[in-house]
């Protein structure tokens, strides 16, 4: 199918994006890689009037170090990230994950932000910034504010953002030099999302595990922040049976939907395995 009529904008600064937000209200949707908006318009499950283009905003690119942060513009793309030796050095789990969105073709396009901001429980780099304590920058008709992506989703598809706000950049605080991390996703076919993932950031102190945080994707109608399951690692060598304890606290919170990738029992099962898997091969690589 091809999309209904739309009117087409491209503004070139945040400002004039957010006056143009404002004026034409739910009528207009913001435009990143759209990877997950035109194909939502071709079905015609989502038919706006209007389309703001964010790609003649330059200010909208780039990775920077500010302090002891890495800010990241939400147009960067996926391919961006993989090509930056900033991720590569700074943030290896972000690297790893964005080798694992989709395909190449796609990674050319894709933003950091598109895939952040509009809610979709399959992305995959919500539950990562849950577990690297990621901030939001918004913009809006009344000003800027700051997010913690911990308080950002809010269902299926529904966040935090207001009417007429955009989200202008990631803010990732350092993780430690000697972390562990592991992002384990399993998917039916290349270009698919999960039916589980999985992401782990731990450090270790005289083989035990130290600190550790757990994000799960597309395990729910939001990413997922297990802490319990982190808290149950905490202070162990990870043992089989700390292990398995972890991996049944994790799936205790998890309530995906039946679809085609497999019955609920099953995405449960399986998530519990990515986190066991996850964990296992952040530990390996912090020690």
């Amino acid at each position: 199918m091809i999309p209904g009529p739309f009117s087409y904008h491209r503004p070139a600064s945040v400002a004039d994006a957010v006056k143009l937000l404002s004026k034409l209200g739910d009528e207009a949707r913001p435009l990143a890689g759209g990877h997950s908006l035109v194909p939502m318009m071709k079905l015609r499950l989502a038919t706006p009037e209007h389309l703001v283009d964010l790609h003649g905003i330059a200010g909208l690119k780039g990775i920077r170090r500010d302090g002891n942060k890495i800010v990241i513009g939400a147009m960067t793309t996926q391919h961006e990230l993989l090509a930056s030796d900033v991720i590569k050095t700074s943030l290896p789990i972000l690297h790893e994950t964005a080798l694992l969105i989709a395909d190449p073709q796609v990674r050319y396009r894709g933003t950091l932000g598109g895939n952040v901001a509009n809610g979709d429980p399959g992305n995959d780099m919500p539950a990562l910034m849950l577990v690297l304590g990621a901030v939001y920058r918004l913009e809006g008709p009344g000003g800027g504010r700051d997010i913690a992506a911990s308080e950002f989703y809010q269902g299926a598809y529904f966040t935090a953002l207001e009417p007429g706000e955009i989200l202008t950049s990631i803010s990732i605080p350092a993780v430690a030099a000697a972390h562990g991390y592991a992002y384990e996703k399993l998917k039916r076919k290349v270009g698919d999302y999960a039916t589980a993932a999985a992401a782990v950031v731990l450090t270790m102190a005289g083989g035990k595990v130290a600190t550790c945080a757990i994000g799960l994707t597309n395990l729910h109608e939001t990413p997922l922040l297990a802490t319990d399951a982190a808290n149950a690692v905490i202070g162990t060598s990870l043992d089989a049976a700390t292990l398995k304890k972890a991996a049944a606290a994790a799936v205790a919170i998890m309530s995906p939907a039946a679809d085609a990738r497999g019955p609920v029992e099953y995405r449960k099962h399986v998530g519990g395995i990515m986190v066991t898997r996850a964990l296992q091969r952040a530990a390996a690589r912090a020690s």
